[in-house]
């Protein structure tokens, strides 16, 4: 019978492990970017039973390679350009090892302060670096907090603004009337799955006009749906605005929306997932006006394109109140001195689950790392690869550009002269297919103005100028040889 593991046991087990990892880096090139497997194919792979004897850890590793690899979508690869990057780093690597070596449970202040105020340091010292809002800071009213996702960031300003909005009836007595949450046609599918949870239910999510050209929110539609809601009796709740929708990384007016937010004293949300971290950079610190004045609450995703792993999605309030409000409940089990004395913060009543994992590990070790100049370099890199597949995408008459890519983000497709837009479409992802099999790239799409687009994310840690042009050609020559 396998005892438990023994500290020599896990040093030379765990020097395997890094090893295993640091190979995979190495020769990360070498995999297909998108895994081959097919349904059932890892579960064939695996017994059917767990064991009935412990075995050694060689065998865990083992069918790591024979097994588990097969089935693996390379998402650290170089030739991803699929949904956004999901950046995962050697500091941000250890800084998660610190902290499931350490097993904290962070629910509580007194379960470890050094959980909690590194946190708080931590999403302070972001807040600096990306140049946001004082009133985002914990010395004020407000603070920040890591979050699991950006979903779980939205449900949770959903919760905060539904307790300010109704002082608290619907978390006590459930809701009784019709509450209403405003979001455009380009908002994350994630805003309304949190109206399902939180009660508000999907048929009161209301669709704001989008540009069609911009694809940006409609502040004059926006007012005229709050105004008529308001009128027949609905409360209305919160406002999302996206800075970097998931789509195109079309950024709504928050300045505009926001002066219409406040006039109707509705909760501004800002969900800048994927674009928000840019703001490291001080020439793309654009993306943050409106927040000051505006914004309630506001998210963006380290684990995107910050060079930090999943999950942690860095989440400030600019007041703390409604969403202690919300959340908080205290049963005498957690009852103790220092959350009675008020002195400090429990992130149990930030979020939904009571336990919570030392997520700030990882974001401390990448930020002492990196540093605001590499974290700046490595965006900078990201935009500026962007930019220059944008201009060879422009020149070449076969492809028709979607002019919007401040970003990492490249939008375009083939023209397909001759054909209809519907077979054009078609045609479209079966290039993509062909382009996704063939290992070499992973590309995803998107719909706008009722065509099929092509969507090339660039971001990750591993990808340099070749692999985009590598890219580029593949698509050329895969779009030549017709539909």
């Amino acid at each position: 019978m396998a005892g438990h593991m023994t500290p020599e046991e896990f040093r030379r087990y765990g020097r395997q492990v890094v090893d295993w990892i640091a190979d995979h880096q190495e020769r990360i090139e070498s995999y297909p970017v998108l895994s081959r497997a097919r349904p059932g194919d890892v579960l064939a792979g695996l017994p059917a039973h767990p064991p009935e004897r412990g075995e050694g850890f060689e065998a865990v590793l083992a069918d790591l390679d024979r097994v588990v690899m097969p089935g693996i979508t390379h998402w650290q690869h170089p030739g991803f350009f699929a949904y956004f990057p999901s950046n995962a780093t050697g500091p941000a690597i250890l800084g998660d090892l610190l902290s499931a070596g350490l097993g904290v449970q962070g629910m509580l202040w007194a379960t470890s302060p050094a959980c909690t105020e590194l946190e708080i340091r931590v999403l302070d010292w972001l807040a600096e670096l990306l140049d946001l809002p004082a009133r985002f800071r914990s010395d004020g009213t407000g603070g920040g907090v890591i979050q699991d996702s950006a979903s779980s960031a939205a449900l949770v300003a959903i919760l905060a603004a539904l307790h300010r909005a109704d002082g608290g009836t619907a978390g006590r007595d459930g809701v009784t009337r019709r509450h209403t949450l405003y979001i455009s046609s380009q908002t994350h599918s994630s805003l309304e799955k949190a109206a399902k949870i939180s009660g508000i239910g999907s048929a009161n999510v209301r669709v704001v006009d989008a540009d069609p050209l911009t694809l940006a929110m409609d502040p004059a539609h926006l007012d005229a749906l709050l105004a008529g809601d308001a009128a027949a009796g609905a409360l209305p709740v919160m406002v999302c605005a996206t800075v970097g929708t998931t789509s195109t990384t079309a950024v709504d007016p928050v300045p505009a929306i926001g002066e219409v937010c406040r006039r109707h004293g509705v909760w501004l949300h800002v969900d800048a997932a994927y674009a928000g971290v840019a703001a490291v950079c001080p020439e793309l610190r654009w993306i943050n006006d409106g927040l000051a004045e505006f914004a309630d609450s506001y998210a963006t995703n380290p684990h995107k394109w910050l060079l930090t792993n999943f999950d942690c999605t860095a989440m400030w309030i600019a007041d703390r109140a409604p969403l202690v409000g919300a959340l908080s409940i205290l049963p005498e089990y957690l009852r103790n001195q220092a959350t009675a004395s008020g002195e400090v913060v429990d992130y149990r009543d930030w979020q939904i689950p009571l336990g919570r994992r030392f997520r700030a590990l990882k974001l401390w070790s990448v930020i002492r790392w990196y540093g605001a100049e590499g974290l700046r370099e490595h965006v900078r890199t990201g935009v500026r690869l962007a930019q220059d597949l944008a201009a060879r995408i422009a020149a070449d008459p076969r492809f028709e550009l979607l002019e919007h890519h401040p970003f990492g983000l490249v939008c375009f497709r083939p023209r397909w002269d001759g054909l209809p837009d519907a077979e054009g479409d078609i045609a479209t992802m079966r290039l993509m297919d062909r382009l996704n099999a063939s290992g070499d790239l992973y590309l995803t799409h998107t719909r706008v103005g009722g065509r099929v687009l092509l969507r090339m994310a660039i971001g990750a840690p591993a990808t340099v100028g070749a692999h985009v042009e590598a890219a580029w050609d593949r698509i050329r020559e895969e779009a030549a040889a017709g539909p």
